[in-house]
């Protein structure tokens, strides 16, 4: 299906430089442009690109300057990475949605399945499953008994939801993802160690995205929390009785240990580490790699390093770090001075 420039302006609340009338049908990076596509220009380490791009149209932010000229038609809105954003919800959402349920999948005769799903081969639905209208489940899914799902949500191939266990409406969960598995409970004993059951289960609520090969753990007792919103990267581990705030967003990597409350819209860079039983305040920004042994108490707080810190003492104490080996040299040549003079004025008194 194709759109012409002003179609699309119009969709995003754009305005149009060039020719109205040209019409595209395709996506493209700025640099991998092809007639027929439309690109964008969000990040200016890519603005020289625009002057040689062969797509059809680009879209840039109100404020750029051309200092140039460009073949393709613009259109300029408020903010071209969310306007494209948009136009690639818009797309996704015209594609042909599957339906219907593959003779090689297992239902469990009790299981209740909504309207319009579909069912691949080889998905697995356990006793007493709940699932609801428009859900997509890819091949090898498989679903616990007495675990529920929400309307329109898509489960990637080979994702695991165990017994019990809770998701929402419009959720999105790659492939691979483990949804319940045990919470990391053991207590010492004298012959090694005792399992401590996991007898509770992982509620995830709606419009949620979990990544591949993401593992979310069942609680001791009660429920893991994942609230609306929230975005999980790839690889990311969220243990027992975690809560992770509203609209949280969590990057690869990354590991919370048990009992953890993280806020709402936080924001946690790659392979961030925070330790168990802490309280992270809403809008937490946490840079990759961070390390929170504690918890952070004040709303909006942006942390680096481990242990993790204010992020401009961070960038401080890093140029200070780097100076060490010549400040240790420094202070060894001082230290000798100062011996050498000590002995002087001893010898003559």
């Amino acid at each position: 299906m194709e759109f012409s420039a002003q179609q699309i302006a119009g969709l995003i609340g754009g305005t149009v430089e060039g020719n109205p009338t040209t019409k595209v049908n395709d996506f493209a990076k700025i640099e991998e442009g092809r007639p027929g596509c439309i690109s964008f220009l969000a990040n200016m380490k890519y603005a020289h690109y625009l002057y040689e791009t062969k797509s059809s149209i680009v879209l840039v932010n109100k404020d750029f300057q051309l200092e140039g000229e460009t073949q393709a038609t613009l259109i300029r809105v408020d903010d071209a990475y969310e306007s494209v954003a948009k136009l690639l919800q818009l797309y996704q959402s015209m594609q042909e949605k599957r339906v219907g349920i593959d003779s090689l999948a297992f239902i469990d005769p009790s299981a209740r399945i909504g309207k319009d799903c579909y069912i691949g081969p080889f998905v697995a639905i356990g006793e007493g499953v709940e699932i609801g209208d428009g859900v997509v489940l890819h091949p090898h899914v498989t679903i616990g008994r007495n675990a529920k799902v929400g309307n329109n949500t898509e489960i990637y191939p080979n994702a695991v939801i165990y017994h019990d266990c809770v998701v929402g409406q419009n959720c999105i969960l790659h492939a691979g993802c483990v949804i319940g598995a045990d919470g990391f409970g053991f207590a010492p004993a004298e012959d090694g160690y005792e399992k401590i059951p996991q007898i509770g289960i992982v509620t995830i609520e709606d419009n949620v995205e979990v990544g591949a090969n993401t593992c979310i753990d069942r609680s001791t007792m009660g429920s893991t929390y994942v609230r609306r919103g929230v975005k999980l990267d790839n690889l990311v581990q969220i243990a027992h009785n975690v809560e992770v705030g509203q609209h949280t967003v969590i990057s690869s990597q990354t590991g919370v240990a048990g009992s953890t409350k993280v806020g709402q819209w936080c924001m946690f860079g790659g392979q961030v580490g925070v330790a168990g039983h802490a309280t992270i305040a809403d809008r937490t920004m946490a840079g990759a790699q961070s390390g929170i042994p504690n918890s952070v108490k004040k709303e909006g707080t942006t942390i680096m390093g481990y242990p993790a810190i204010d992020y401009r003492n961070f960038w401080k104490s890093s140029a200070v770090f780097k100076m060490l080996p010549d400040l240790n040299k420094q202070i060894y040549q001082m230290q000798k001075e100062l011996e050498e003079l000590k002995a002087k004025l001893k010898v003559e008194s």
